[in-house]
């Protein structure tokens, strides 16, 4: 059990390490090549760090007694994260407005295809890899960690095809459209960390 619970550990620390890297590489390219939606992809990789600090939390609880509620320091990290995840929204909305009032177009996508593509491979990974260990331990939140972990997969797949998109046709509402995609998400992953807290249940629904 101790064995299994390490390596869910290390899945855990590993998202947290790689959304780290990932924020920092995808903000810098973001702000430097006016993308909308590679900027956003990057805050987002950010909030999922706390996100991620919590669940790992949680896990380290898991080695003396089987947690079915999150604690005090979990809803703690829920809280900040749905608070991160509707601001990322709100502002990701009114930037996508304002390119589109003032024709503002990235000046090369091609970082956000370079990132999203290691970033769909690294979450594939990590999305079997929650669920296997999920599956043996018959842990629920483990389990619920991989959920979220796919709707990471889907924000790169929203970061490639925005990203792609524009290398092809050049045309400006393609990052737009992509940063309403990350939005949407991070909407919605704001609802659920609240929800989270409010019914103290080890559930996602990603």
């Amino acid at each position: 059990m101790n064995r299994k619970l390490k390596i869910a550990f290390t899945l855990a620390l590993i998202t947290i390490i790689y959304n780290l890297v990932e924020g920092i590489v995808s903000v810098q390219f973001g702000m430097s090549d006016n993308t909308l939606t590679l900027l956003g992809f990057g805050i987002d990789s950010f909030v999922e760090v706390i996100s991620g600090l919590g669940i790992a939390h949680m896990i380290l609880r898991m080695k003396s007694s089987n947690p079915n509620n999150w604690d005090i320091f979990e809803k703690t990290a829920l809280r900040i994260t749905g608070s991160g995840f509707y601001l990322l929204s709100a502002g990701l909305i009114f930037g996508a407005i304002m390119n589109v009032i003032q024709k503002v177009q990235p000046q090369t996508t091609i970082p956000g295809i370079i990132i999203s593509v290691i970033s769909i491979a690294a979450m594939y990974y990590l999305l079997n890899a929650k669920i296997k260990i999920g599956n043996e331990l018959h842990s629920d939140a483990i389990i619920a960690d991989a959920e979220c972990t796919r709707t990471c997969f889907y924000l790169s797949m929203i970061l490639l095809a925005s990203s792609g998109l524009y290398a092809i046709f050049k045309i400006g509402y393609f990052d737009s459209l992509g940063s309403l995609g990350i939005a949407y998400y991070s909407f919605k992953e704001g609802r659920e960390a609240f929800e989270k807290v409010k019914s103290g249940n080890l559930t996602c629904s990603c």
